[in-house]
């Protein structure tokens, strides 16, 4: 699987630390960037990052910032983008079954490193249910795209 990935300053060594650990379990991962921690805007690597995944160019997102909201907000205007703020393996999980999401999004400052790349895996690792409620569900917030 082939992992898009971004961040600004504020979680640079997130990650690197994320980069690494998704490496070493054989995940593809695509650096959007931030390569350095001088200060920058974080819709900017948000975005490339969900262009990527919106375009199928990659499977999947993770964007990364100090509180994870505003890479969270960038990522979910890119139409096709199911991006989830996260902050524990559960929610992880459950966005996974229900949601279908396509990008998650971690606070750098809101978990450290070991929750985070436990967070990563769970997600990484669960599929949707496909159940068809959540199916309904999904597609109801495709039609919001286009609305």
């Amino acid at each position: 699987m082939k992992i898009a990935i971004g961040c600004d300053h504020g979680a640079l060594a997130l990650k690197a630390a994320l980069i690494e650990h998704l490496r070493k379990k054989g995940y593809e991962t695509v650096d959007f960037g931030t390569y350095t921690p001088d200060s920058c805007d974080y819709p900017d690597y948000a975005a490339a990052a969900a262009r990527a995944v919106a375009a199928g160019e990659c499977q999947r997102g993770i964007v990364l910032c100090t509180t994870g909201i505003g890479v969270s907000i960038a990522a979910n205007k890119i139409p096709g983008i199911r991006c989830a703020l996260l902050s524990d393996p559960w929610s992880a999980e459950m966005t996974r079954l229900h949601n279908d999401t396509n990008m998650m999004a971690l606070g750098a400052n809101v978990v450290g490193e070991g929750l985070a790349l436990r967070i990563a895996d769970v997600w990484l690792e669960t599929e949707f249910s496909g159940g068809e409620r959540h199916r309904r569900r999904l597609e109801k917030l495709a039609a919001l795209e286009r609305t």
